[in-house]
């Protein structure tokens, strides 16, 4: 039966199945998971034994039901083909907000190559295709937790550099409060508390945990790589003592005092300033208790009201070096500022008093894999959230300052992963590693290569509203 069995098998049905299998087993030793070669047993009998009568379920003498069957076939087929890709070649990303301005503006989509860095093996590989973790509509989750992979990154192309714009999931995402989001959780415990939090769900919602795969994606620069010392010193990068030159489109907020005239909308257009980053604050408004801080903070940046007790229009704005030159130019201006320090808010850590600032921040050792430290008080408050959530230690610290790892006596620490130093190229409106700390290796999704289409929401879409140049450019192109 089995002579006879094997005679059936046509020459087409050898060529496609050797062709699946070869991929096959490229992607297997690609994985690094010989055990994936049993799926082989599968492919055999596809193509070749047919012991299984896998297209069944599509057959039925109803040629309409036939038809839709087939549709539905297809559509499966097209959403594991897109879960695929979008795990292991690249994904769609949009640009949400102006931190990477004016490298990345708000309405660029991307292409993020998975392959340059190496795809990550799925935290939780049952999910549904091209949605982060919230189904729209349902407003639940689109993954199931059960089964949770650990971190393993196949080889890809590179390894992260410094300078390279670096597509992660939020480090602090892994606790969220889903009616606030922002600021992160750990930033709403420091400012008010997790007790309050808990009781206050109409304000808050429920906290949930999110694994790493699904927590939000962020977009931003790598400064910092493993085993860098970091110093910020009135706004300059300092690398292991050494200024790390900036992009040319590194920008800072400034505030700009006019003589009564308002700046026009042409003019910050060329300035490259949009509508939601520039804001008018010598108008006293309650709008949002940020724009309120804005306008009382003025007199202490050193601006005064004029005769008629009113301040001269001041706008806050980020610029660019080439902006900036652009306003000192302007007839109409009497004073530019940059922000100040005070403005600047809390830095990361939140639960240590450093006297760090925004502006004047570190210097701070950024950990690699294989590096040890002494587990001081100090130390304890840079790093206890990579010993106990990125590397999922079980870390106690005793009222007399004795340390327990995992139960056990530690007076020092050796990191399992590599880590990295994230920031904005717009650097006063960005919320980065100055926040929130380090962004461990099992973080990186990938890394932005291609804009395919760029909107500019202040603009009618056939009016400006779509950016041509930027379209089908390489990101490197704008650095």
């Amino acid at each position: 039966m089995k002579e006879t069995h094997m005679k059936k098998i046509n020459k087409r049905q050898w060529i496609n199945f050797s062709i699946w299998a070869v991929l096959y087993i490229l992607f297997t030793a690609w994985m690094g998971n010989w055990w994936l070669l049993l799926g082989l047993l599968v492919l055999v009998d596809i193509y070749l034994t047919k012991f299984i009568p896998w297209g069944a379920w599509k057959k039925s003498r109803n040629p309409k039901v036939q038809n839709i069957l087939n549709w539905v076939d297809d559509i499966l087929f097209a959403l594991i083909a897109v879960y695929l890709i979008n795990i292991f070649i690249f994904q769609n990303y949009q640009i949400p907000s102006s931190s990477l301005e004016k490298t990345l503006l708000v309405g660029d989509y991307l292409f993020v190559s998975k392959l340059s860095y190496g795809p990550r093996v799925p935290n939780t590989p049952i999910s549904f295709p091209l949605v982060q973790n919230t189904l729209p509509l349902l407003n639940c989750k689109s993954y199931i937790e059960w089964p949770n992979w650990g971190y393993k990154r196949v080889k890809g192309l590179g390894h992260v550099k410094r300078n390279d714009i670096v597509v992660f999931n939020f480090p602090a995402g892994d606790t969220v409060t889903l009616n606030m989001q922002n600021p992160d959780y750990y930033s709403l415990v420091h400012l008010s508390s997790r007790e309050a939090i808990r009781l206050r769900k109409e304000k808050f919602g429920e906290i949930v945990y999110r694994p790493v795969d699904k927590r939000e994606n962020y977009v931003k620069r790598c400064v910092g790589i493993p085993g860098d010392s970091l110093q910020i010193i009135n706004n300059q990068i300092y690398i292991d003592g050494e200024i790390l030159k900036d992009t040319k489109n590194v920008q800072y907020a400034y505030y700009i005092e006019t003589d009564g005239t308002l700046i026009k909308d042409d003019m910050f257009r060329r300035l490259r300033v949009s509508k939601d980053d520039r804001s008018l604050v010598s108008e006293q408004t309650r709008e949002t208790d940020r724009d309120h801080a804005f306008y009382l903070a003025l007199p202490y940046i050193g601006f005064t009201k004029n005769a008629d007790g009113r301040y001269n229009p001041i706008y806050r704005v980020p610029l660019t070096t080439e902006a900036y030159e652009m306003v000192t130019k302007m007839s109409s201006v009497q004073k530019i500022v940059i922000e100040p320090d005070l403005i600047g808010g809390d830095v990361y850590p939140l639960d240590y008093e450093t006297g760090w600032t925004r502006d004047n921040y570190g210097p701070i050792w950024i950990p690699e894999k294989g590096g040890t430290i002494e587990l001081n008080k100090k130390n304890l408050a840079l790093y206890h959230r990579c010993i106990r959530n990125y590397e999922n230690n079980k870390l106690e610290i005793n009222a007399d300052g004795s340390v327990l790892i995992n139960g056990q006596p530690a007076t020092t620490y050796t990191f399992r992963y590599d880590y990295y130093w994230m920031m904005g190229d717009n650097r006063h409106y960005s919320a980065d590693s100055r926040s929130w700390g380090f962004v461990p290796e099992d973080h990186v999704v990938g890394k932005p290569i291609l804009v395919w289409l760029s909107l500019d929401k202040d603009r009618p879409l056939f009016d400006g509203g779509i950016r041509w140049n930027r379209m089908f450019r390489r990101v490197e192109t704008f650095n």
